[in-house]
């Protein structure tokens, strides 16, 4: 389905019961909402007991590009303008990796919308020196090289080598994602990540229900910055997700849909 949102046309799925426990899923830079909705995924994986709703930020998959000039704050009125369309007072909220930027902002300025958080391979700090200096390098290479070689390039960096050999389908599928987003929707984002507020201050006043699952090889996210985030927030529940890398929804599905089933069952 699509809609206008928050004055942009945005894609989005949602299925499920609508009497159930709502759960919003946001996706990772730069994907779409079809890293959760795969064979053995988790839009397959909960449609029988909860309300899923998965979609794409503004300038990925098939949501509309517009300027390209986004911020996290953007992505977070967009959640919740979309939370108000499909009238969802609250909700729980899961992100992975720059989803989980969205996520953690979300929470941080209202709490109210929040019924659970889910926090898949992402951390609560905002960019470093060194990292601002990397995604301003990622625009060069793009503008450069183009979507195809960046599309080759980045799936190397968020898969684990073994995701390779055993999930060849599901790396060609993000490889294909990543070289169809606009270059201006990269620039844009890149941008946003690089410029997004830092919510560490925030983490202890999180009094919903919080999981952390974090990839056992992510290199990007790694599991010290899912335990940094665990340490702060009250109550947190953490998971190490064997075998995964930055993906670790899609490089091991079996174990996330455990863990992430097993949480949702106490949200009422």
């Amino acid at each position: 389905m699509k809609a206008i949102i928050n004055n942009a046309l945005l894609r989005y799925i949602d299925v499920g019961s609508p009497s159930s426990v709502p759960v919003i899923f946001i996706h990772g830079f730069p994907f779409s909402h079809r890293m959760w909705n795969f064979p053995g995924g988790q839009v397959e994986a909960l449609g029988a007991t909860n309300r899923v709703v998965a979609f794409d930020l503004r300038g990925h998959g098939e949501s509309e590009v517009g300027t390209g000039h986004y911020s996290i704050e953007l992505f977070v009125d967009d959640l919740f303008a979309l939370m108000d369309h499909l009238h969802i007072p609250s909700a729980v909220i899961c992100g992975l990796s720059m989803g989980g930027y969205v996520a953690l902002r979300a929470a941080e300025r209202n709490p109210e919308r929040v019924r659970g958080l889910v926090l898949c391979d992402t951390r609560s700090e905002a960019d470093s020196n060194e990292a601002k200096v990397k995604r301003a390098n990622s625009i060069k290479f793009v503008k450069a090289n183009g979507m195809k070689f960046y599309a080759q390039d980045y799936v190397k960096i968020v898969f684990a080598p073994a995701a390779f050999e055993k999930h060849p389908d599901t790396v060609k599928m993000v490889q294909s994602i990543v070289e169809r987003t606009a270059p201006i929707a990269i620039f844009g984002t890149l941008l946003a990540l690089a410029g997004r507020t830092d919510t560490t201050a925030a983490l202890p006043s999180f009094t919903f229900p919080t999981l952390i699952l974090v990839g056992e090889k992510d290199t990007i996210t790694p599991v010290a910055a899912s335990q940094a985030m665990k340490d702060k927030i009250p109550n947190a529940a953490m998971h190490v997700i064997p075998g995964a890398g930055h993906m670790s929804n899609m490089e091991n599905p079996a174990v996330f849909n455990k863990h992430l089933t097993e949480f949702l069952a106490t949200i009422k």
